[in-house]
Order: structure tokens, then sequence, then C-alpha cells
């Protein structure tokens, strides 16, 4: 057993329309306990579908899904136990709270684990407190703005200590400000360890954000690797509808006319390559 891989899958399968054709299609991926990946593929790709199995809400026709290096197990129990270690965050939080309040909703998973009414009542407001939810706290969910949602949505799953995050397009219908704040608490669940799983179409955030990237296409992985190695993929991209990011393309372009030199490592992000166009100058 490799205790480095926390999610593993085997040949999964899974139809939304009795096996006429498959959202999974024989897919195989592992991984790394602690990591950050980021999946990436084109609307109907298999990507969400994936997402669901994780966290069971789907079960595969074929195939298996391991936990820990464990077959899920899709009985209540083994479910509920399931579910208080994978927790997903949906891309529209409308179909994720229902409770009156912002309390009450963040309370009710954590209640539901078994947890005392002491106890979930600590976790929750050290949640709130951490995400700063406190001014709407007592605010209905459905008065509640775009963002916020989102807010409240990732503090449900939070505040049961999970060790694996989903996030579905966390940042779909969201201005500038509140991306922003979004992203700020992705990286603080990265820095808590927890690994974080995202769907996202924003190749410029994925190529800075994550260790790996999985590239779906049909129901499987086309492509497993760095962001540097999937993104420098050209004829894998283009298959999948993605364009390069935006420091990739300029650093491209710089070196074909010869203002950088083509050995240059890659840049990460813009920083790095305003500093190899600096010493240029110097």
């Amino acid at each position: 057993m490799n205790h480095d891989i926390i999610l593993k899958a085997d040949d999964l399968y899974f139809s939304y329309d009795d096996d006429k054709t498959h959202s999974l299609n024989g897919l195989s991926l592992e991984i790394k306990r602690g990591s950050k990946v980021a999946f990436m593929g084109a609307n109907g790709s298999g990507k969400s579908t994936f997402f669901l199995c994780c966290n069971g809400i789907h079960k595969p026709a074929k195939g298996t899904l391991y936990y820990n290096g464990k077959p899920v197990s899709y009985d209540k129990k083994g479910l509920l136990e399931l579910r208080s270690k994978v927790g997903i965050v949906f891309q529209d939080p409308d179909n994720q709270l229902f409770s009156a309040s912002v309390y009450q909703e963040i309370s009710f998973g954590i209640l539901n684990l078994g947890v005392s009414e002491e106890q979930a009542k600590k976790e929750v407001e050290q949640v709130i407190d951490y995400l700063e939810i406190t001014p709407f706290r007592h605010k209905p969910t459905h008065a509640l703005s775009g963002g916020q949602k989102k807010q409240v949505s990732i503090a449900d799953i939070l505040v049961m200590h999970p060790e694996v995050i989903i996030l579905d397009e966390p940042a779909a219908a969201l201005d500038p400000k509140h991306t922003a704040m979004v992203n700020h608490i992705v990286d603080q669940m990265t820095e808590q360890g927890i690994t974080v799983l995202m769907a996202t179409h924003d190749v410029n955030y994925a190529y800075e954000w994550a260790d790996e990237i999985m590239l779906f296409h049909e129901g499987k992985v086309l492509m497993h690797g760095t962001p540097k190695e999937v993104f420098s993929s050209h004829d894998v991209l283009k298959k999948t509808n993605l364009e390069p990011p935006a420091v990739l393309e300029l650093f491209r372009r710089l070196t074909k006319k010869g203002i950088l030199s083509s050995s240059l490592p890659l840049p990460k992000n813009l920083k790095t390559l305003e500093k190899y166009i600096e010493d240029i100058k110097l």
C-alpha cells in the first residue's frame, strides 16, 4: 500500500443514460496526499462526475475507488465515513445551502457526524472567525451575495476537518474581489496540509497554483503532469480547447524574437518573467 496516495481511481465507468454514453470511461488516476491538483478539460469531459464519485454521491457502475488505500464502501456507514473526510463545494452554492441561517447551515454537517453540541458550537465559532463570516452569521442563507454563499459553502466542509476538499469551479460567477477572497481561502487550506482538488478553466491560475494538472478528455485522463509539462504540450491543449497560460505564451514569443534565451527555465509566474526582462537591462 502506498501511504502517499490518498485517492485512487481504478478503471471507473459511470453513465447517466443506461450505458449508452459514459461520463467516466475507464478513468484511472492517483492523487497524492497534501497535493494541489487542478482538473481541467472541456465541459462534459467527466470532471464533475468524478468529483461526485469521490464524495459518494455517485457510485461507479464499474471499477473501484480507493480512499487511503481501501476500497470505498457504499453502505450507510461507509458513506458517512467518506463524507466526513472528503468534502465537496459545488459550483453553484444554492445546490448546497438549505438551512434557515448561516449559523445553522455550518452547524448541520458536524452535528450529523455525532459531535456533541458543545464541541460543535466551538468548531463552528472557530470556522466562522477563520473565514470572516461573523458579520452575516445570523442572516438567512438565501439573502447572501454570491461571494458570501461561497464562503459559507466552504465553511460547511471545513468545520468537519476533512482530509480532502473538492472545489468545482470555485470562482464561477464571482467578481474579481470575491474570486481573490476564495483563492486566499484555498491557499489557507493547502497550508494546513489539506489535499485540494479543483476544477477550473482558468489556465493562468492553474499554472501558478497547482502541483499537478489532470487533463480530462471523454471520461478519462488525457494527460497528467506538472503545470509546466501539461501547458507546454500544445497538441494536447488544442484537443481540450485550452490555451497556454499568458506567461508561457509571452515567454515563448520573447524567446522566438531572441529577446530572451530559450535556455532559461520556464517562468512560473509573471514576477519571474519580469525578473528575466530586468536582467536583460542590467
